[in-house]
């Protein structure tokens, strides 16, 4: 399965209700009331599996990312920092960019949190701080030959 696939499964992968209420929904929690009426639940939002095709795709490969944004965008700009340990301040050269409303923004972020923390779950708890991973007298890794 390719991670694109992946993706939309993990964000919308539960197929049309057909108007009746589920015991459960689909992440497995039982559906939310309105606080109204007592036992009474709300109306469950359905969601459509959406197919993707990316046959087009063009992957990169990206360790630096830059968030701004406007009032009604959300600005993603990728790129690589060929020296994270250097003190030279050298620009980080920016490849790629995203643009997107605040509505994918947020769906994209719910997605991230998910696949985050089923990673950590697995493999444990990722350190952000590049210091605190630097190993004191590591040479420095090699890239794999191509």
């Amino acid at each position: 399965m390719k991670a694109s696939e992946t993706a939309a499964k993990s964000t919308a992968s539960t197929e049309q209700t057909d108007g009746k209420q589920p015991e459960k929904e689909a992440d497995g929690k039982q559906p939310e009331t309105d606080g109204k009426q007592p036992g009474k639940q709300t109306q469950p939002t359905s969601r459509v599996a959406v197919k993707v095709d990316d046959r087009e795709v063009n992957a990169c490969y990206s360790n630096f990312c830059r968030v701004t944004g406007t009032p009604e965008e959300l600005i993603v700009d990728f790129g690589l920092n060929a020296q994270p340990f250097n003190e030279k301040s050298e620009p980080v050269r920016v490849t790629q960019r995203v643009v997107m409303n605040y509505f994918t923004a947020k769906r994209m972020l719910h997605a991230l949190q998910l696949t985050v923390q089923r990673h950590e779950a697995a493999f444990g708890v990722l350190e952000t701080d590049i210091q605190k991973r630097v190993v004191p007298g590591a040479a420095p890794a090699t890239p794999p030959l191509r």
